[in-house]
């Protein structure tokens, strides 16, 4: 028998669920349509003029080898945005408060944010994927493994979105986490080059990266490239995930319900 408390909780837990998905639905210019053009525009320039030129492995062409990491870029980058700027909004404007006040948990706090944020994460990733079509086919070598890695992907980047919006103080902040972590940290994580071609010593310095293991893994499931081996990108994935969900638990605890 369930009992009233429990009601509550979960009552309170599905309220700010469908608010975080209606919130990305009102928005669906900025949040969905916006990564579309954009993966566009990479693809238009990769495939067009490059991407048939290019060749880095013999099964595979440059097109099909940048195409994973767009995909999980858009992801990242909308499984992120998704919980930072709620949160940090809410934050904000000081309507935290009235969330507060409800009997909600960390944990189902954490999880209607992460369960959200997901979903606009997997949309994105399914629209660049459906575009991409359009362009050059994926041989999907191992589709499980690419699923297990993409969900990975979005659930690591919805919690490191938690932790960036309780310590962001203003929106200057917000920014630097995508400029300056995020964005770079994809870019020179092999999504437009294969790390192992590298020159001594970028190659070493590059593993040092953790969206390295992320784009690598996603990508070897997807094409089959011989390079790292997808049990090492799914161990830092996994290590990563569950440390960023500990530290999102803790800071949501301490410095918000308290």
């Amino acid at each position: 028998m369930i009992e009233r408390s429990d009601f509550s909780h979960f009552r309170c837990f599905w309220t700010l669920f469908k608010k975080e998905i209606l919130r990305f639905f009102e928005v669906s210019g900025q949040t969905l349509i916006a990564p579309l053009i954009t993966a566009s525009l990479y693809l238009l320039i990769f495939g067009v003029s490059l991407g048939q030129r290019l060749s880095i492995f013999e099964h595979i062409t440059y097109l099909q080898f940048i195409i994973p990491g767009l995909i999980l870029m858009g992801v990242i980058n909308n499984s992120f945005a998704n919980t930072s700027t709620s949160l940090f909004v809410s934050r904000y404007l000081g309507n935290i408060a009235d969330l507060l006040v409800t009997p909600i948990t960390p944990p189902q706090m954490i999880l209607a944010y992460t369960i959200a944020a997901m979903i606009r994460g997997m949309m994105v990733g399914g629209v660049i994927l459906l575009v991409s079509m359009l362009f050059s086919d994926l041989p999907w070598v191992h589709p499980g493994q690419a699923l297990i890695m993409i969900l990975l992907s979005s659930f690591l980047f919805s919690q490191f979105g938690i932790v960036a919006a309780v310590f962001a103080k203003n929106f200057e902040t917000m920014a630097m986490f995508t400029n300056f972590i995020i964005l770079p940290l994809v870019y020179l994580g092999g999504l437009f080059f294969p790390v192992q071609q590298l020159p001594h010593p970028w190659n070493l310095v590059s593993h040092l990266n953790p969206l390295f293991y992320l784009i690598e893994g996603f990508r070897t499931a997807v094409c089959g490239i011989e390079g790292l081996p997808f049990t090492t990108s799914l161990t830092v994935a996994v290590l990563m995930s569950v440390s960023l969900s500990i530290w999102a638990y803790h800071l949501l605890k301490t410095r918000l319900i308290g």
